[in-house]
């Protein structure tokens, strides 16, 4: 194949994945998938390899190779133009956990398998113990909702009404939950269209042929880059949250030599009864990421990524556990060891360094409305990133694999009975550095319902965004029932159920990103800005950042002095501080 025709068939495969995803944002009856867009769509060769990706979520680069091996696994000789699949199952298809939802179907041409068009897409509650399903105290896979291995929901194009009618009967919210999967079996058709146009234009040889190459490129982009990087083995770890008295570790030892890498997760701690366990695949995944952070944030992380990544795991760890091991909470988990591995590989290149994160959660508010209708209030929430070599760490947002939206204030009063008192960043909560952490942000929610049941997988509580270089770490994060009442509960990072009636508040802080080198290096006018800003105090200023006080004070005092006469028409003395 000509290189022209190559890239104009690898542009379209990133084209179709793209409307692919304005589809099913669009069409999505839930806010998680339409306003936080946590959700995935991609196209994979006939053996399961990934050829077109647009990503929102990297994990979900890892997960859906599984599920079409699976689906091949449990349907070889039985898969149908028009059929469609569902499944949510962590064990046997590589989904993160149970609330992703993965749909792929075939594609066919001349009677021959050729690729499948898939997604996930995060389902506001499938069953279980707790509204929104992620039961922060499940001790098993079986308290975390319905399981659904690889199953038909679509056959021919006719619809499974049984499998419809299980779904509902699984759920708090049924049709919103089936909304969107019908949303992700619209995706699928949409991207059949567009594949079969392809193949007309461009003949099914070249289509194919491009399948192969697209993935070829990226190994061989990979595999140049790593022949760059001095040979040689990097240790790091990173710690995440177990309670208010342990943690969990995960280490990592990097091997490189030439153009091969190997990730050896064995000596990371054993599977916990809790849900903060991962499968391989997730790993993989953080390993995916990682490698391309460090090398290029422009590569395809398609099938070919995936050939130079070498693995090994322990069985009956966190990051191998043996069924049924729960896994809801399985994000914070792949932020930590996104961690581990980003520290490792920057062994290799230390120009790639940065701090670490404030962490990651989920909470979930499910009960009644006032006329007896039920309402799952689903919400991601990021933390903020730490330093990085040259830059700050950016505040209150998604972090490294998390990559999610934080729904609109107005969209979620409008939807729910619950009301947004408080959304801020929370000054001094980033660590202290040449290059500052992000800051952390607070929600507070008052509640309009009779009555809620609460849940959060959260961390950080007791496990701050580490400093790094002489920078300090992060604010740690809390959560609080009642704040500022006689009834005020300080809660753990992870809980279950906990109930809410009318008028009663739930506030959460996430943690704030570390520092990145000494913070008496730091830029005296970046650090000025940062007071005017509000993001540090002048006592913070002042005893972390070792600045001279009547300094502080006299440059304030300038740039007020200069607003204000920008302020009154006359420029000609203002101080250009931004």
């Amino acid at each position: 194949m000509d290189a022209v025709t190559f890239q104009v068939i690898s542009s379209r495969l990133s084209g179709i994945v793209g409307e692919m995803q304005d589809s099913v944002f669009r069409t999505g009856y839930s806010t998680v998938i339409r306003e936080s867009q946590d959700a995935s769509c991609m196209l994979l060769d006939a053996e399961g390899n990934i050829v077109g990706e647009l990503v929102v979520l990297p994990l979900h680069v890892a997960s859906l190779p599984e599920v079409v091996r699976a689906i091949r696994r449990s349907f070889e000789g039985d898969l149908h133009p028009g059929d469609a699949f569902i499944t949510n199952h962590p064990y046997d298809a590589g989904l993160p956990h149970a609330m992703d939802m993965a749909v792929a179907s075939p594609v066919f041409h001349e009677g021959r398998l050729v690729a499948f068009c898939a997604s996930i897409a995060h389902k506001t509650d499938l069953g279980g113990v707790v509204p929104g399903t992620a039961n922060a105290n499940a001790r098993e896979l079986f308290q975390e909702g319905i399981q659904f291995p690889p199953v038909r929901i679509v056959s021919q194009g006719e619809p499974v009404r049984d499998v419809e009618a299980i779904v509902r009967a699984n759920s708090r919210d049924p049709e919103v939950v089936l909304g969107d999967i019908r949303g992700q079996i619209g995706v699928a058709r949409l991207g059949e269209r567009r594949i079969a146009e392809m193949i007309a234009r461009y003949g099914i040889d070249d289509v194919l042929s491009a399948f192969a190459h697209k993935q070829d490129v990226a190994e061989r982009r990979v595999r140049t880059a790593l022949a760059s990087w001095p040979d040689g083995s990097h240790d790091a770890e990173a710690f995440l949250d177990a309670g208010p008295d342990s943690r969990f570790r995960f280490h990592v030892r990097v091997d490189k030599k030439g153009d091969r890498i190997h990730f050896d997760f064995s000596e990371s701690d054993d599977q916990f009864e809790g849900p903060v366990n991962i499968r391989p695949p997730l790993a993989r995944g953080c390993c995916y990421y990682a490698l391309i952070a460090t090398i290029d944030s422009a590569l395809s992380n398609n099938g070919g990524v995936a050939r130079v990544v070498e693995t090994t795991f322990r069985h009956g760890s966190i990051v191998d556990p043996r069924f049924p091991a729960p896994t809801n909470a399985y994000m914070s988990t792949c932020i930590a060891l996104t961690e581990a591995c980003l520290k490792a590989l920057s062994g290799f290149v230390p120009q790639r360094r940065m701090a670490g994160v404030g962490g990651f959660g989920g909470t979930s508010i499910g009960g009644n409305r006032d006329d007896g209708t039920p309402f799952v209030q689903y919400e991601l929430f990021g933390s903020a990133y730490g330093g990085r070599m040259g830059s700050d760490g950016p505040s209150g947002t998604a972090v490294l694999l998390s990559n999610c939206r934080t729904a609109p204030i107005e969209v979620l009063e409008n939807e729910f009975p619950t009301r947004v008192l408080r959304w801020e960043l929370i000054p001094d909560s980033g660590g202290a550095g040449e290059f500052r952490g992000g800051l952390a942000s607070r929600r507070r929610v008052e509640i309009l319902a009779p009555s809620v049941q609460v849940s959060m997988r959260g961390t950080g509580h007791t496990v701050a965004g580490f400093g790094r270089d002489g920078g300090r770490p992060g604010r740690t994060a809390n959560c609080v029932l009642n704040p500022g009442t006689p009834k005020e509960e300080r809660m753990p990072s992870r809980f279950a159920g906990a109930v809410l009636r009318r008028g009663e508040m739930f506030q959460h802080e996430k943690g704030g990103g570390g520092g990145l080198g000494d913070p008496r290096k730091r830029a005296f006018e970046l650090l000025v800005d940062d007071v005017l800003d509000g993001y540090v105090s002048r006592e913070c200023a002042i005893r972390d950042y070792g600045a001279d006080p009547a300094a502080i004070e006299a440059a304030i005092a300038g740039w007020d002095l200069g607003e204000k006469l920008a302020r009154d028409g006359d420029r000609s003395d203002v101080l250009i501080r931004r």
